[in-house]
């Protein structure tokens, strides 16, 4: 296990809890705690920078996706400023998953996230 494997888990905590947080407040707070102020998030479907960015983003997510939340899948993977990790999206009603993908991210010196490349694996038609 890489000596830094805490950072890399702590860092990826962070993230989902910003995918996860609900309202903009707690949205705002989890980002401004998992990202840096240039932070990027780039996929297949965005492409932006900054943390008012990256919170629109994952507010656009909570609309299209409403009651679902992102879990990660598997472990997290790491070295030097680099960790990748796989996730879904849940419905909290019944466990569905129509959403899943991995993520790799790059850290910063403080460990807050620096950018992020998504890739998505399962996506529903019309998404």
């Amino acid at each position: 296990m890489p000596a830094n494997q805490d950072r890399y888990e702590t860092a990826v905590a962070r993230y989902f809890e910003a995918w996860n947080a609900g309202g903009k407040e707690a949205l705002t707070k989890a980002v401004t705690a998992a990202w840096t102020a240039d932070g990027t998030y780039t996929d297949p479907l965005s492409d932006v920078r900054g943390q008012d960015g990256i919170a629109a983003v994952i507010a656009g997510a909570h609309e299209q996706f409403p009651g679902f939340e992102f879990r990660l899948t598997g472990a997290v993977d790491g070295h030097h400023d680099l960790a990748r990790f796989s996730w879904e999206l849940v419905a909290v009603a019944d466990g569905s998953a129509p959403v899943a993908g991995f993520d790799v991210i790059t850290l910063s010196d403080d460990g807050r996230i620096r950018s992020v490349h998504g890739f998505l694996d399962r996506v529903p038609a019309g998404a």
